[in-house]
């Protein structure tokens, strides 16, 4: 148990904000789309800005302002959402040589959407697109509730997506670092439009975001705390310089599928015991892709002639594994694959309170090779009493297939929505959140709407 909390791209001075005239007192919340034709997205390349009715997914779904394809699987079906959440709406992009995202027709990467309510709390929630999907993807996940309860709300598609994202950039790691550039640059620009809109920069900004979004979560309180209030990290991946994480984990099951390894091999790699019936499933969608882009992404001389030039263009052909991944030993490799690791290693040094959950059942990001290992960093670098790590028995990494197997699995994103409340209630009036624990699945009740934390029957870690 941990004590409770004691006390690069487009640096835009936050000081510029107070330059803007103060709106009229309640007119920022009252009006429908005030101040519209002000908001401004600075260093944007292009924006796009619309008045809506109602930001949320329930009115957005069959417009262009959000896309539900990007989101499938994420959320388990029966989720409940807010909705009728009126205001404006803004697309875009920053300047990018990479033309991954079609989304609006633009083939322009580092899109980003943001979301401003008319009710406006004083908030503003930031993230990034989990895996290698785009900025509406968390649309579900996070930016409805955030919305309803009144905060603006920000994301990025990272500035490159889809599985060819390694393609990008000119040295290893140049794409997964400019995931990190380009959210920090979303998040100083967010705070310019929230000014313009409401006539004050916010009040408290909170990082957060799934998987991808977890690791950025993590790298921005680390190297950005200036930035934030505090974040929510839901299974983030572990980038580490001795290569921890990703690299530790996915090339056994990548032997595991060609044959040269068995069920022991994984549970030694911390893939959990109880979490074989969800293998088939990441074998066949998750195993072999993932560990080939990464690869591809950090370590191109391994194998230049797989994934190649594209990760496929049929289904089977992204989704299959290379073979050479199967002896992948990161250990043995040069030393400028380890540079290239190292500069997107994350380092556990927080700077701002930070609550991580991640599923007991993760088959793709097990929490034993990822989340408890960061946990370990962060108490390493003497930031325990800014860390509560929670873990959801039956949770694994995509909520969706709680509904193939609503008998073993419980979804994560009612304990997400849990935590961000008891951030917000850490950071703003110093409630003292649970200590570290796993949130047991109940035997009954509403796990896909409901999570308490600190419920009966938790156990303490």
């Amino acid at each position: 148990m941990r004590p409770s909390l004691g006390v690069p791209l487009l640096a835009f001075a936050l000081a510029a904000a107070a330059l803007i005239a103060p709106a009229p007192a309640g007119a920022a919340g009252d009006e429908h789309c005030a101040r519209q034709e002000r908001v401004r997205v600075p260093g944007a390349a292009h924006q796009r800005t619309a008045c809506l009715a109602d930001l949320t997914t329930t009115g957005l779904a069959g417009t262009p302002y959000t896309d539900l394809a990007d989101q499938a699987g994420l959320i388990a079906a029966a989720t409940r959402s807010p909705s009728e959440v009126p205001g404006i709406q803004v697309d875009g992009y920053f300047p990018d040589s990479s033309r991954f995202n079609t989304t609006h027709g633009w083939a322009h990467d580092a899109q980003f959407v943001i979301r401003l309510p008319d009710r406006w709390n004083g908030g503003l929630v930031v993230t990034g697109a989990p895996g290698t999907r785009k900025q509406y993807a968390t649309d579900k996940a996070i930016s409805d509730r955030v919305l309803a309860q009144g905060y603006a709300y920000a994301s990025t598609d990272k500035g490159n997506n889809g599985v060819d994202f390694y393609r990008d950039g000119v040295r290893p790691g140049d794409a997964v670092a400019e995931w990190n550039t380009r959210t920090t640059q979303l998040t100083r620009a967010a705070k310019h439009a929230v000014a313009h809109r409401y006539g004050h920069a916010p009040r408290r900004t909170y990082m957060t975001g799934i998987s991808n979004g977890g690791y950025l979560t993590r790298w921005q309180l680390e190297n950005h705390p200036e930035l934030y209030d505090g974040g929510v990290d839901w299974e983030g991946g572990l980038w580490s310089a001795d290569g921890t994480g990703l690299f530790t984990t996915l090339p056994v099951t990548v032997a595991r599928m060609f044959g040269t390894a068995g069920d022991e091999d994984l549970h030694a790699a911390g893939f959990a015991p109880g979490s074989e019936f969800l293998w088939p499933y990441h074998e066949k969608a998750y195993w072999g892709v993932t560990q080939k882009i990464y690869r591809a992404e950090l370590d191109p001389a391994y194998d230049p002639a797989c994934p190649g030039p594209s990760a496929g263009t049929r289904v089977e052909q992204i989704l299959a594994p290379c073979a050479s991944d199967a002896t992948y030993d990161y250990a043995s490799r040069p030393a400028s694959v380890h540079r290239a690791v190292a500069r997107v290693a994350l380092t556990g040094r927080i700077g701002r309170p930070l609550i991580t959950l991640h599923g007991d059942l993760d088959a793709l990001l097990p929490k034993a090779a990822h989340s408890d290992v960061y946990a370990r960093m962060i108490d390493a670098k003497g930031r325990g009493p800014l860390h509560r790590y929670y873990t959801v028995q039956g949770g694994t990494h995509v909520d969706g297939l709680y509904d193939t197997h609503p008998d073993r699995l419980r979804p994560i994103l009612p304990c997400y929505r849990s935590a961000f409340d008891t951030l917000t209630a850490w950071v703003e009036r110093g409630v003292r959140p649970p200590a570290d624990r796993t949130i047991d699945r109940p035997a009954d009740g509403d796990v896909v709407n409901s999570c308490a934390l600190d419920g009966a029957g938790a156990a303490t870690r």
